[in-house]
């Protein structure tokens, strides 16, 4: 069943709050609580100096109140003390300039000196804690990749850059190979004269930025697991987890994934929106509700993430500070997102924070309370989703889709490497495609080119850049059908065009090759026919060459007759960025191809499934009819679902 918790930061309020604050939150109905993520300075305020006895009141007032605390490691905030001794544990910008004290995640990944002092406060940590019955569970750091931080260009990240590539390629002459040195007489002789691509005059070659993509990418996954393996070592039995970000593919988050128990994800849709794909007349229309589809996107990712547990550590609960612009969400939809996180496999929530705090940057951050300790609206809405908790009935689990969607990492590092036109932008294409799917009532899960395929009837390619063989092969004696946007196929691991032009491996699904790509600019659309209906594309077209069925044309005066969408019996590719109602028809007759019934298309509202139950979220401003069975059974809400409101029932 799910349960809730809360974000909260005892060195911030008086001692004697602490007690109503605890008895507060188990009257509303929460069961968890995170404290400690930025609390350095307040257990060691000098080196060496230890002050736990706050701590360990905190944590016991906590726990016998009934609370289970998640306890966070607090490296995200090393203190100045640590700063001034070891100036080299600073991350350093594109630009060269080092990034000073004075907020949080100012550390490099690279740095040995910080490695060293990260496991030693992990450690202290987890020796005075592994063991107390009122720590359930842990938290490794904060928010890996917040404020631009995956990639350092210090002396220490060009030192530990250079002894990966040295592992990766064994030899320079097979770094110089696939990094195409002879091109612009980029020729190294040894790796210790290899830089970091930053601050050059052009743009580096393309296997040189992807390879400190991965690079990075890796130095996260070392220094988390380095937390990860102290926390079990001294706290075995209780899981681990981390709090990943949303829209956030500076790193691979999978292979994160793998060294923790449970994935879990920090929620705030209305800076997600301001900040997202959609257009100004969009985001107007759901300024108070949010994007009706990336929340959902990034439950369903961190799912497959934490290998099926998932839970949301900050739930946003009312405006929040550091957007361009920070409204109030509409009331309702804290209840609504709560329960849309249940739906789509999520077990706990966590709201942040406990109270709004009244100094320091986070001023005009909403949270459950006023700073004053009045309750604000988002404390409300928990209260009432606590009451409905109660008629749900306990077991239920998110079921595996028909449908998956692959989101490979090193592919979205080669477009970020080679975008090959300033509009083209994967993570938003990626959405598009999701949102397509759920207008249409099919519920999604997310893939990466490691997993199990079993089960599948469609699988979702919109940017495989560069596919694995293996995963190809695998899914080519699949059950699945897949359908792959463009560029898909287009790089080799090296970064190269595959030897045989593109797509590569995918020749194994569809016999085609790309002979041209054009990235056109958004003021330039050209028709493509499909399904006998025109539609404007652009962003991206490709000139293909093949054999297969050809399903969509492009038109105009450009070309005209040349394919835009192939396909056979097993695998679909679309020469182009499909949006609207292109998109729409495509991925509606994709479904039907691969035997996926799905619904008319559902507009504002949303559908999802977890077990026997069924959920309607309506993101619109007018009512809605839920498209239940007759024979359904409402838990929660009716047929009848008002405008930023949930429907939860059951089917014979």
């Amino acid at each position: 069943m799910l349960e809730l918790g809360v974000c909260y930061y005892p060195e911030q309020w008086p001692r004697e709050k602490w007690d109503e604050d605890a008895r507060r939150m188990v009257e509303l109905g929460l069961a968890w609580v995170r404290i400690g993520e930025f609390a350095w300075s307040h257990i060691e305020p000098q080196s060496g100096v230890f002050h736990w006895e706050w701590l360990d009141e905190a944590i016991e007032v906590l726990g016998c109140a009934g609370l289970k605390v998640i306890l966070g490691t607090p490296t995200a905030a090393p203190p100045k003390w640590l700063v001034d001794r070891y100036p080299d544990i600073l991350p350093v910008d594109a630009k060269g300039t080092v990034r000073k004290f004075g907020a949080r995640r100012h550390y490099c990944f690279s740095s040995r000196r910080y490695r060293i002092e990260a496991a030693r406060i992990t450690e202290a940590m987890a020796r005075r804690y592994g063991e107390n019955p009122f720590v359930h569970a842990w938290q490794t750091d904060n928010e890996y990749g917040d404020h631009d931080t995956i990639h350092s260009y210090s002396d220490e990240a060009k030192l530990a850059f250079r002894a990966w590539l040295a592992a990766r390629y064994g030899t320079i002459d097979e770094m110089n190979r696939a990094w195409g040195t002879q091109f612009w007489s980029m020729h190294y002789n040894s790796f210790d004269e290899v830089d970091l691509p930053n601050n050059l005059v052009e743009e580096p070659t393309p296997t040189h930025l992807v390879d400190y993509f991965r690079f990075s990418s890796d130095q996260v996954r070392s220094f988390n697991r380095a937390q990860v393996d102290l926390i079990r070592r001294h706290s075995p039995g209780r899981p681990v987890t981390h709090n990943f970000m949303s829209q956030n593919t500076d790193f691979d988050h999978y292979k994160v994934g793998e060294d923790i128990d449970i994935a879990s994800w920090d929620v705030y849709p209305m800076g997600g929106l301001i900040n997202g794909r959609l257009s100004s007349e969009e985001k107007a229309r759901y300024l108070r509700v949010g994007d009706p589809d990336q929340t959902a996107f990034n439950h369903d990712l961190y799912r497959a993430v934490g290998r099926g547990r998932v839970w949301v550590m900050e739930q946003q609960p009312g405006p929040v500070n550091w957007a361009a612009h920070n409204q109030s969400p509409a009331d309702g939809m804290v209840r609504l997102w709560t329960w849309l996180a249940y739906a789509h496999g999520v077990d706990m929530v966590s709201y942040f924070r406990w109270r709004q705090a009244p100094f320091a940057q986070e001023q005009f951050h909403a949270g459950l309370l006023l700073p004053n300790s009045e309750v604000d609206q988002g404390y409300l809405e928990v209260a009432q989703v606590a009451e409905e908790i109660a008629r749900l009935p306990a077991g239920e689990v998110r079921q595996k889709a028909s449908v998956a969607i692959l989101l490979d990492y090193e592919s979205r590092f080669a477009t970020r490497a080679l975008p090959q036109g300033r509009g083209y932008a994967a993570s938003a294409i990626a959405l598009d495609w999701y949102a397509a799917v759920a207008r249409l009532g099919v519920d999604v899960d997310f893939i990466g080119q490691h997993s199990d395929l079993s089960g599948y009837k469609l699988v979702l390619a919109p940017d495989l850049v560069i596919p694995d063989a293996d995963f190809i092969a695998r899914l080519k004696a699949s059950g699945a059908k897949a359908l792959f946007g463009p560029r898909s196929g287009s790089k080799t691991r090296d970064m190269h065009i595959p030897a045989d032009l593109p797509p590569g491996p995918l020749a194994a699904l569809l016999d085609f090759r790309v002979t041209r790509v054009e990235s056109l600019p958004e003021f330039h659309s050209e028709p493509a026919l499909y399904g006998n209906a025109s539609h404007a594309v652009t962003g991206w077209r490709e000139l293909i060459r093949t054999s297969e069925t050809v399903l969509a044309t492009f038109e105009g005066e450009h070309r005209t007759g040349s394919p835009a969408v192939i396909g056979n019996d097993k695998a679909r590719y679309v020469g182009t960025l499909p949006r609207g109602e292109f998109l729409s028809m495509l991925v509606g007759d994709t479904l039907g191809w691969a035997g996926v019934a799905s619904l008319p298309d559902l507009g504002d509202l949303r559908l999802a499934r977890r077990g026997r139950l069924h959920f309607a979220f309506n993101y619109a401003s007018i009512p809605a009819t839920v498209p239940a069975a007759t024979s359904a059974a409402f838990l929660v809400g009716s047929r009848a679902l008002g405008p930023v409101d949930v429907a939860i029932w059951t089917e014979d």
